[in-house]
């Protein structure tokens, strides 16, 4: 079984974090989002992946030159220009060589779904398409799905409002398709699957949809970001982390310290406090510094006194002496803070 990965956004729901890294690179309590993903398809019977690129190849290109991810074979479709989903997929399944069926994931989607349920759904009603679908309680921001009582596909409405949405039943970014979905996407089309190529599918029954419960995140925006991987790191402090197959084992070169997951890379003064969060490769903690409830990335610096609380410090930031960052502050590269300054709820840059 093959699968593509959409990974050719441009992040701007993450910005400042992705002014540089692709949002599928950022590292999700010790894993890169992207390695999460492509691990669980793993255990599901993916033996080849195809990656989706648009934004920042390379930087996909420098992470794994060796060709796998999570221990699954990688190829690589760098997209010229932007082709949207359907555009994307129809591309990558091109440049991939696939010609049967397929498994497309949004490289965002963080979930503990049984992959095998959709796979079974699909070879059973023989449609075209079938669709994961998950709860929401609020599915304006999202595409609406209502199903008949076979699974049929009723309509695909996106981003409908609150108070319209027939169901709070959504697209979870998950899809099995057949080759011949996307027979009316020419090959560099830029064309939108969940406008053009589904609603298509519906009006000839041929889109189908499973319905699933459990964890689900798009980890596409700052606040999802921040869920995910404070809630891997509660998975991991307790004993839970060695049954939990959506988060696997402490990633290797971390530890947990108290309810802290912290990599063993980092420097942290025996006088500075972390308390419930997550502390990326070579970071410096110096003495006196107090970290609580934050995500601190790689190779940054918390100079000594400087307080971060409930924020992000992106990959090599420096936060100096006596600074204080709080309130959902996000700070990445680039970003030039003075002694005793203080952030609360800022992003920076903008």
């Amino acid at each position: 079984m093959k699968a593509v990965v959409l990974v050719g956004g441009f992040g701007t729901r993450l910005r400042p974090l992705t002014h540089q890294i692709p949002k599928q690179m950022l590292s999700v309590a010790g894993d890169t989002m992207l390695e999460r993903v492509v691990r669980r398809l793993k255990g599901f019977g993916v033996t080849e992946v195809v990656l989706s690129l648009g934004y920042r190849p390379d930087v996909f290109l420098a992470a794994f030159p060796n060709g796998k991810v999570a221990d699954v074979p990688v190829s690589y479709a760098v997209e010229n220009e932007p082709l949207d989903t359907a555009g994307a997929i129809k591309f990558a399944a091109s440049e991939g060589g696939i010609d049967s069926t397929f498994l497309v994931v949004n490289g965002d989607v963080i979930c503990d779904f049984d992959i095998r349920q959709l796979l079974e759904s699909h070879a059973r009603n023989m449609g075209k398409a079938t669709i994961a679908l998950v709860p929401v309680d609020d599915p304006s921001a999202f595409g609406v799905v209502p199903t008949d009582d076979e699974g049929r596909v009723l309509a695909f409405i996106e981003k409908p409002k609150r108070e319209e949405a027939p169901t709070n039943y959504i697209n979870a970014g998950i899809y099995v398709l057949e080759p011949e979905a996307l027979d009316s996407v020419e090959l560099g089309q830029r064309v939108s699957i969940e406008r053009v190529v589904f609603p298509a599918l519906v009006e000839a029954g041929e889109l189908f949809a499973e319905h699933f419960d459990g964890y689900w995140v798009d980890a596409g925006t700052i606040e999802n970001f921040f869920k995910v991987s404070q809630d891997f790191r509660l998975r991991m402090v307790g004993d839970f982390f060695v049954q939990d197959e959506l988060v696997g084992q402490i990633p290797q070169g971390y530890l947990v310290v108290g309810d802290s997951l912290i990599a063993k890379s980092a420097r942290v003064s025996p006088e500075a406090t972390v308390d419930r969060s997550v502390i990326g490769d070579n970071v410096v903690i110096e003495r006196g510094a107090h970290i609580e409830h934050s995500i601190v990335m790689d190779e940054a610096i918390i100079a000594k006194f400087a307080r971060v609380s409930e924020s992000i410090i992106g990959c090599e930031v420096e936060v100096p002496s006596e600074a204080i960052v709080e309130e959902r502050s996000v700070l990445a590269s680039g970003c030039d803070l003075n002694s005793g300054e203080r952030l609360s709820g800022q992003k920076i840059p903008n």
